[in-house]
């Protein structure tokens, strides 16, 4: 029975602590309130392609995940439009033999990434949102993602040049939207010069705002056959930091990007927040590698349902302020969500 409090003149009152729970009392109830929804739109796949293999390939640290090959990335992706997912950022992964100090076989017009754009916009035209991944950590052999000076060391200007080809090249394969990622100084305003240069002016730049040193990206580097020898820490950002992630918004900002992007997500919250209620564009998170298999191991073991848990990781990161998540899960969560072209 409701407790009650006692009022003037001996008048009781209903307790109204419960009140809040009325909303919550059937579905109906809870999805007419909801304040975050998901659409398959706001979904983005990432899907890796291989040059050299003839069957899928499967990535052992990331269950259910593989390496494509050309025929098989297209029907890959055929399914996700299919199924309402907004898009389809594509990554390479060369030859270890094609790999070189500058990453050259990431800017070849025949490279594996750019070939595989070329196929995916003959077949799917504008049915999609076509994104490539824009960086050189796949393509060398030392791993990183830029040029290295005679100690070692990133180069930054240097590597921006190579950014510059390399966004020309995407474009002309087909990208609709090109995504520097390696956290240069400066990489935004080279690109889209670059690309404004090149009559590519309506290819958007999606930055990769707040890209974090994480210890989430071990599945991705087994996911592109990363030759990475030593760590990123000078150039992606330190995970005890959070304000800075502020100062390369408004350098992105500035620079001229179309949208912005956390990544990792879910460890990183509480930037994505900071960074969706000062932007003026489209904020993405990426659902990293780590976090899927995290997801997949507790899930193998029995002690988490992968549907509640796929559907509730992307609301938190959508509740945090994401217009946009790139996630592995993003067809499984559409199909979840009952999406479909139209």
């Amino acid at each position: 029975m409701r407790g009650t409090v006692p009022g003037r003149g001996g008048t009781a009152y209903p307790v109204p602590s419960e009140r809040p729970r009325r909303l919550r009392a059937t579905p109906a109830l809870r999805r007419m309130v909801a304040q975050t929804r998901l659409h398959p739109a706001e979904l983005v796949l990432p899907v890796f392609v291989r040059d050299g293999i003839d069957e899928p390939h499967p990535i052992s640290s990331m269950p259910g995940v593989v390496q494509h090959t050309p025929a098989s990335l297209l029907v890959a992706a055929r399914e996700a439009v299919d199924a309402g997912v907004g898009g389809i950022m594509v990554f390479g992964v060369p030859r270890d033999a094609d790999k070189d100090a500058t990453g050259s076989c990431g800017t070849a017009p025949g490279g594996v990434l750019n070939q595989a754009l070329t196929s995916l916009r003959e077949t799917l035209g504008d049915d999609t949102v076509l994104m490539s991944d824009l960086c050189l950590d796949e393509f060398t052999d030392h791993g990183h993602c830029g040029v290295l000076d005679d100690r070692g060391r990133v180069d930054n200007d240097a590597t921006l040049a190579r950014y510059a080809e390399m966004a020309v090249v995407q474009a002309d394969a087909g990208a609709h939207v090109v995504a520097p990622s390696g956290m240069m100084d400066g990489q935004v305003r080279v690109v889209r010069q670059a690309l404004d240069e090149a009559g590519h002016q309506d290819v958007s730049v999606l930055a990769y705002t707040a890209k974090y040193a994480s210890g989430c990206y071990g599945p991705f580097r087994e996911a592109v056959g990363s030759t990475l020898r030593g760590d990123r820490s000078t150039y992606q950002q330190d995970p005890a930091n959070r304000t800075e992630s502020l100062r390369e918004l408004r350098l992105d900002l500035d620079e001229g990007a179309d949208l912005v992007m956390v990544k990792p997500a879910l460890p990183y919250l509480d930037v994505l927040s900071d960074v969706a209620a000062l932007a003026d564009v489209p904020v993405a998170a990426y659902q990293v590698s780590g976090e899927y298999a995290m997801i997949e191991a507790a899930v193998g073991h029995g002690w988490l349902d992968r549907d509640r848990m796929v559907l509730e990781t992307l609301t938190s990161i959508r509740r945090a302020g994401a217009q946009v998540v790139l996630s592995y899960y993003a067809v499984h969560a559409a199909r979840l969500l009952g999406g479909s072209r139209g």
